[in-house]
């Protein structure tokens, strides 16, 4: 998706949010003296599956790329709300999405399966109701169960909906009838929608264990206030006020924990879905291919206490990782038969300064560059990462990527003609994943009818679906 096509329609500004949001962002944690959460210890991470008063906060920063944000190592301080959580929780440094598509990339973070596994590769796409979803899970052990989101590909039609007693697009964008939708500046939602809409849930399940799924969206939409908007006024720089903007609004949701008491007894998860580029390979946006700057993001675990120091985990990590990762930290059944593992080990290695036997795990991202051409024939796209190089296969009769990530991190070089036996070898660990296709519940991805509503608020996202 591009982000110049964005940025033409660019959403309207809601002027002075960001000042008063921020400004009872402040003024809470101030009050407070800073984080109210107890100092824990790793034995208070592997007790967490004891505890019988855990909620689980999920958030899901659409379009957010990990060296975007402060904790990652970004010069700028586009995220103070999101570095304060890695400080004194848990940060994947090397963490790998699955697709720069955002619901080719949800169906494995949601499944814990690869692409080729979910069958989740097209616009029609989706999850079936055979799919065992962690929302489900959740529901099954008495959690209450709610879903706030505002990207359109992981509407209820296209199956994410499974295990939400709850699941809704707060303020939907709205389009002129009998029209053709005024791009991007005709979406009238925000993040604050979903924000106000999350503290109601809080206000009224405060006596519950919950399970809150967040997605956010205006770090994909590029929307900030303007007044507030302390980068510049670049595609590059626009995007990073959008982070400042949504990190503000993650610390106002934070401070609506700590006012119902709910901060000591809740498990944060962030994550993205995929990220942004911006020329490093020729394109802007996101949906084209699976080089890094598109499907190297951020995973953060922040606990009901402190961990100080707060844990690095260096060893490789994919977002088919996650769900694996927090059912068995809070005791609760698998997903069944998932490409993606519990880090718990990794947690712990790193914890204790060891080296984590999950560190030559091998990691995959897979676009379908002809997903949103409905009728068009499969054209495949898949990286394949080990401990030092990545692989981009886009077909046997095209040409093979091979990037150093130790020596080109950027994936500015292309080497594959000076190595050409670890091309090879990469190129047939892409081609075996291609070929393993067969999902837990062995059927395919059902196909759904896409209506015009449906394709123009899609576009109006920036995607050219045909």
């Amino acid at each position: 998706m591009n982000s110049r096509r964005k940025l033409a329609g660019k959403p309207r500004h809601w002027s002075g949010r960001f000042a008063v949001v921020a400004a009872i962002a402040t003024t809470l944690a101030c009050a407070r003296g800073g984080d109210p959460r107890p100092i824990g210890t790793l034995e208070d991470v592997l007790s967490l599956r004891e505890r019988t008063d855990l909620n689980i906060l999920f958030i899901l920063v659409d379009t957010l790329r990990a060296d975007r944000l402060s904790a990652y190592g970004y010069e700028r301080k586009t995220s103070p709300t999101i570095d304060a959580l890695a400080e004194a929780g848990i940060r994947f440094r090397h963490h790998v999405a699955q697709s720069s598509w955002t619901k080719c990339s949800m169906a494995s973070l949601w499944t814990g399966l690869y692409p080729n596994r979910t069958g989740v590769l097209r616009a029609r796409h989706a999850l079936p109701e055979a799919a065992s979803l962690p929302a489900e899970i959740f529901r099954e052990a008495d959690f209450r169960t709610a879903g706030l989101f505002r990207n359109g590909w992981v509407a209820r039609n296209f199956g994410f909906a499974q295990g939400f007693e709850i699941y809704m697009s707060p303020r939907p964008p709205r389009f002129l009838v009998g029209h053709e939708p005024v791009d991007p500046a005709y979406v009238a939602s925000s993040d604050d929608d979903v924000i106000r809409t999350a503290s109601g849930f809080l206000r009224t399940h405060a006596g519950d264990r919950w399970f809150l799924y967040l997605h956010l969206l205006d770090v994909h939409q590029y929307t900030s206030d303007n007044a507030s908007s302390i980068f510049g006024s670049s595609y590059s720089d626009v995007y990073d006020n959008a982070i400042l903007w949504t990190d503000t609004l993650i610390g106002h949701l934070l401070a609506e924990l700590d006012d119902h008491g709910l901060r000591d007894r809740t498990l944060v998860v962030l994550a993205s879905d995929h990220g942004e580029a911006f020329r490093e390979h020729g394109k802007d946006g996101h949906a084209f291919d699976v080089y890094g700057e598109v499907t190297e993001v951020p995973f953060i675990l922040a606990f009901p206490f402190r961990l100080e120091p707060g844990v690095v985990v260096e060893s490789r990590s994919e977002n088919v990782d996650i769900w694996p990762t927090v059912l068995q930290l809070v005791g609760l059944p698998p997903l069944p038969d998932p490409d993606g593992v519990s880090l718990l080990p990794a947690i712990e290695a790193a914890a204790r300064a060891e080296r984590s036997l999950e560190d030559d795990e091998i990691a995959f991202a897979h676009l379908d560059r002809t997903w949103a051409r409905i009728e068009a024939e499969a054209q495949p796209m898949v990286s394949v990462t080990d401990d030092r190089w990545r692989l981009l296969y886009r077909g046997a009769d095209e040409r093979l990527e091979l990037f150093d990530k130790q020596e080109d991190p950027r994936e500015r070089r292309n080497v594959a003609s000076d190595h050409r036996d670890i091309t090879l070898d990469l190129r047939e660990t892409a081609e075996a994943y291609l070929r393993r296709s067969e999902a837990p519940w062995r059927e395919a991805a059902p196909l759904v009818e896409i209506d015009e509503m449906e394709l123009n608020q899609l576009r109006a996202l920036g995607y050219g679906v045909q």
